[in-house]
């Protein structure tokens, strides 16, 4: 463990049909390196995660409700795929109200494959270069955003990749820009 974000909290905000790799890796190297990490959803109990987005993998205990959270707990915020996943988060208004003042505060926030589509939701897209899975880069253009194809994009304060093999550069980039960051002033 290389504690560079020891008492750095993040939040990682999913839903059902989360892709669990993209789950499981940011968490592990988060941790790895000293956070402590919240798992947030639209709902209580449980998400049901997937592989590919047609094998059911793990259920994940949801550490509190998204509609609960307030932005200055978390000192990052990280948004993993899955298809299922966004198209999910984006039909809910706190959740998507939760990551437009996330982004909005300053604070890093990473989204991997199709996380990005909430960041559209959110409409926090505008200006930004960014990267995702092939599938939706028409919808981060019409969003106004600057669309490259690399494995990590970084503008601001926020952290892009394109897909789970992207997982080693985008987490690296993630811990790396958390660790820079001033940290979040709790109330």
């Amino acid at each position: 463990m290389t504690e560079e974000l020891r008492g750095r909290r993040v939040a990682i905000l999913a839903a059902d049909g989360v892709e669990q790799v993209e789950l499981d890796q940011p968490r592990a190297a988060l941790e790895d390196a000293g956070a402590r990490v919240e798992l947030l959803s639209t709902h209580r109990g449980e998400i049901q995660a997937m592989n590919h987005d047609i094998d059911k993998g793990d259920r994940y205990p949801v550490e509190r409700e998204v509609a609960d959270a307030a932005v200055d707990d978390y000192d990052a915020l990280v948004l993993p795929g899955g298809t299922i996943n966004p198209d999910n988060l984006r039909r809910d208004a706190a959740a998507v109200g939760f990551v437009r003042d996330f982004v909005g505060s300053g604070r890093p926030v990473g989204a991997i494959c199709h996380g990005p589509w909430t960041l559209v939701e959110a409409d926090v897209v505008r200006g930004r270069r960014l990267t995702s899975f092939f599938s939706i880069r028409t919808d981060l253009r019409n969003a106004g955003g600057e669309v490259l194809d690399e494995e990590v994009v970084v503008d601001g304060n926020l952290v892009t990749s394109r897909q789970p093999g992207d997982l080693p550069a985008f987490t690296g980039k993630l811990v790396e820009l958390i660790a820079a960051a001033e940290p979040a002033a709790r109330t």
